[in-house]
């Protein structure tokens, strides 16, 4: 087997596996059947449009749940509390322009942390920015957009 790319050092902590079947028209399963997903091909991109969700909302609702759990590390950390925070991830597929036949990622992350003012608020998420593998993993390749939400606008 051949891999490419280098992995850094250090202790791998946790690793998960889920196989592909038939790319964004077939399914996802993991081996020890915790998920099992059907794909269908958005209309936006040529397919029906069916029941199947897609890799897009997979990615949204994972890089979600990471970017929560690393605002969680930090208000326990600080002593921080405020109400029950949510993250929503929006995941969506770009192309530069119509000669560019690849796709490029098109992401944002609204969180909302009530109880905090704007500044604690924006304080919290550029330290979960640093602290999110996910955040890490993208780098600057991905240009994210972290929205900072208030109560009225969450709505």
């Amino acid at each position: 087997m051949t891999q490419q790319g280098e992995q850094p050092g250090g202790k791998v902590l946790t690793r998960s596996e889920a196989t592909a079947h038939g790319g964004r028209n077939g399914y996802i399963e993991t081996p020890d059947h915790h998920l099992g997903v059907k794909f269908s091909v958005p209309q936006e991109l040529g397919g029906d449009g069916g029941v199947g969700t897609n890799p897009e909302q997979l990615f949204a609702a994972a890089y979600a749940a990471s970017f929560q759990s690393a605002i969680g590390m930090i208000a326990r950390r600080d002593g921080i509390t405020f109400g029950t925070s949510q993250v929503t991830g929006v995941v969506g597929l770009r192309r530069e322009d119509d000669a560019d036949p690849s796709y490029h990622l098109d992401v944002e992350l609204r969180i909302l942390l009530p109880g905090l003012d704007r500044e604690q608020a924006e304080r919290m998420v550029q330290e979960a920015k640093a602290l999110c593998p996910y955040c890490r993993a993208l780098g600057e390749s991905v240009g994210v957009r972290l929205t900072v939400l208030d109560e009225e606008t969450a709505g």
